[in-house]
């Protein structure tokens, strides 16, 4: 498949708070129409809600309080997906509107559901917009900001390719060189610390959560660029073999979307300890966890929830949805199938986390 996902920060969107940037918008939407004759199907994940709304509330700084946020987001929505229709229809091109939470996601069914209003959104031939719901999100359910938002949607459809566009011109080497990093074949820790910050009133995160979500596109198979959105006709020059920004390359052997499911979409609900010798199974043979390697389990779950597998020494190094609650787990920790056999006798799989619902961090 041939889709890529845009997305396009505050600053880019609008000129000042609330301000929206009409011939910035149209110039995306010209580029978006140029992607469908050539043969793409390209997905724009937006933000600026929470900007348009403090605009017409005539807000200078972004609100403190959560429900401020959640205001100016129900305010800012309906004018921002307005200004994304009045920028295609000149292309006779049509908008769906889709609004996640990172709550909504962790479930499966919903994470699947989502997945599959994209796919029909574009079946129709129509343009997939998409923001987090602000006006419902809490800080618990939150993505974080529209760069991680991005990188899950990119995971989600299955994109190829995914367009994170801001005014930051790439990752710049603050610490070495001073210049855009051309190509990051790895996001490795140095690659990780290049990142800033960002103090504008209405955007969020900066670089580092840019770095974040190339990490986790990149492992899903999506080649992702970081680049100058106010330069013209960015997304085509790089399509074209300009080289603008940075350039994250996809990961030659990428995770299956159950795996990626687990792995980006989860905010796990426990974790257990293993022994040394569990860690190596897990590790080389990509084994199922069983409970003799168990030695601990911390938080309250159910069975079916998604935990973390820890090590004895604290690094988590696996994730997976758990067989068992975490008070059976305490029952059975250290036990062989044959013990477990005796306090469960209904069952007839002891694994704690089988293998096709585990995935290696």
């Amino acid at each position: 498949m041939k889709r890529i996902v845009i997305k396009l920060g505050t600053g880019i969107l609008t000129t000042g708070i609330g301000k929206i940037n009409t011939d910035r918008i149209s110039s995306i939407c010209r580029q978006v129409s140029e992607l469908k004759k050539r043969g793409y199907d390209p997905l724009i994940v937006s933000s600026g809600a929470i900007g348009m709304g403090m605009g017409a509330l005539d807000l200078q700084s972004r609100p403190a309080t959560l429900a401020k946020q959640q205001a100016c987001a129900s305010i800012g929505q309906s004018r921002l997906i307005q200004c994304w229709q009045n920028g295609l229809d000149p292309f006779g091109l049509v908008v769906g509107q889709i609004l996640l939470t990172h709550e909504g996601l962790r479930i499966r069914n919903r994470y699947v559901n989502a997945k599959a209003t994209i796919d029909q959104l574009i079946n129709y031939n129509v343009i997939p917009v998409i923001n987090e719901n602000d006006s419902v999100s809490a800080f618990e359910i939150k993505f974080g900001n529209n760069d991680i938002l991005s990188a899950m949607v990119a995971s989600l459809a299955e994109a190829s390719k995914l367009f994170i566009l801001s005014t930051a011109p790439g990752l710049i080497d603050m610490d070495g060189t001073g210049e855009i990093v051309p190509i990051v074949e790895s996001v490795t820790p140095e690659i990780e610390g290049m990142a800033k910050g960002t103090n504008s009133p209405t955007a969020i995160g900066g670089m580092i959560p840019k770095i974040q979500a190339a990490k986790l596109a990149t492992a899903a198979g999506c080649e992702t660029y970081i680049a100058d959105g106010t330069e013209k006709n960015t997304i085509l020059r790089i399509l074209d073999g300009e080289a603008l920004g940075t350039r994250f390359v996809a990961s030659s052997d990428p995770r299956v979307s159950k795996k990626r499911w687990l792995a980006y979409f989860q905010r796990p609900s426990g974790s257990i300890r293993i022994d040394e010798g569990a860690r190596i199974a897990l590790i080389r043979k990509e084994s199922s966890l069983l409970a003799a390697g168990v030695s601990q389990c911390d938080g309250d779950f159910h069975s079916g929830d998604v935990i973390d597998v820890i090590s004895e020494s604290g690094e988590p190094i696996a994730r997976g949805e758990s067989a068992f609650s975490s008070h059976e787990i305490r029952q059975i920790a250290r036990k062989s199938a044959t013990e477990i056999e005796g306090l469960f006798p209904d069952r007839k799989r002891f694994e704690v986390i089988h293998r096709d619902a585990l995935v290696l961090l």
